[in-house]
């Protein structure tokens, strides 16, 4: 497949307190891995444009948008949320962060590629339309999703993978059915999400310390035949990593090898349903050393290299 890894040096600004798990080294630690396994020559990178107001309020509200803005800090740092804190290029990071998947979809569109990853952050699956929580400012795969339906996409799925509940995404899309929403997750966790499923939303928890087996297991047999009735037009995958073993963030088990499976078996998926593209975005994964691997074998499976 056709892939790149986007990315914009204004997702390293933004600042968290010093010992914030959410930190700027988590993408030099993707960075390092890239380079190390040679995955930087093999896969284009590609800075991504800010979003632009119009685009962030698709999904979010004036008053939460102008809030944010309003709290940015000429100096230093503050609090936004008591998970997530703002330093003064904060909104900087925030604008190419939501920016990476718009940028992403108009790739696919367009046909220059078949999948991309978006190296970013600040983080965005926990953000509701006019609530940031839990290290999330604005909801980047969400708005990567509403430019997408602009554009004409009419079925969406969102599949996301973090160890925490994507439950900023499922209040977003919860009423509408043309997105098939998939969270699996360690339950019960933060943000202690209740439980809902319906036609179009998939919520599989998972008790603390399974691992691989459970989760393959789970995708197989709940997300999979989902996915296929639905037929996606395109897939958007929110890509936490803080499910792995190394990663104190959370109590699963995965290893590199799990996320590997589920991304082979997702881009296998789309081509027999002739989805158009994948987009994946990056969500959680604070152990330094865990994240990097998982991120380099996610880029090879969509890569397919």
């Amino acid at each position: 497949m056709r892939t790149a890894i986007i990315y914009h040096p204004d997702c390293r600004k933004h600042k968290m307190t010093p010992d914030h798990p959410e930190s700027t080294m988590r993408l030099d630690a993707i960075q390092d891995r890239l380079l190390a396994s040679g995955l930087d020559i093999a896969v284009p990178q590609l800075l991504t444009p800010k979003a632009t107001d119009e685009d962030i309020l698709r999904v979010h509200k004036k008053v939460y948008v102008d809030f944010v803005k309003n709290k940015i800090p000429k100096a230093g740092l503050i609090d936004l949320d008591g998970d997530t804190w703002l330093c003064k290029d904060s909104f900087k990071a925030a604008e190419r962060a939501a920016g990476s998947g718009i940028y992403a979809v108009e790739q696919i569109l367009s046909g220059q590629l078949d999948s991309a990853f978006c190296a970013i952050r600040p983080p965005g699956h926990h953000a509701n339309e006019d609530v940031s929580s839990g290290f999330c400012i604005f909801n980047n795969v969400a708005i990567a999703v509403k430019y997408a339906q602009e554009q004409g996409i009419k079925r969406i799925a969102i599949l996301d993978i973090d160890v925490h509940h994507g439950n900023g995404t499922q209040d977003i899309f919860e009423q509408d059915d043309n997105v098939l929403f998939c969270s699996i997750f360690q339950h019960p966790f933060y943000p202690n999400t209740p439980i809902k499923n319906t036609k179009t939303i998939i919520n599989t928890p998972l008790k603390a310390g399974l691992g691989g087996d459970d989760f393959k297991r789970s995708i197989t047999d709940s997300w999979l035949p989902a996915i296929n009735r639905f037929s996606p037009e395109l897939i958007v995958i929110s890509a936490g990593f803080d499910g792995h073993l190394e990663d104190d963030m959370g109590q699963l088990v995965l290893v590199e090898a799990d996320y590997a499976w589920f991304t082979d078996k997702i881009v296998k998926l789309s081509k027999e349903i002739n989805c158009k593209g994948i987009v994946s975005m990056l969500e959680g994964g604070y152990d330094l050393s865990s994240l990097g691997r998982s991120v380099a074998v996610h880029i090879k499976s969509l890569a397919e290299v």
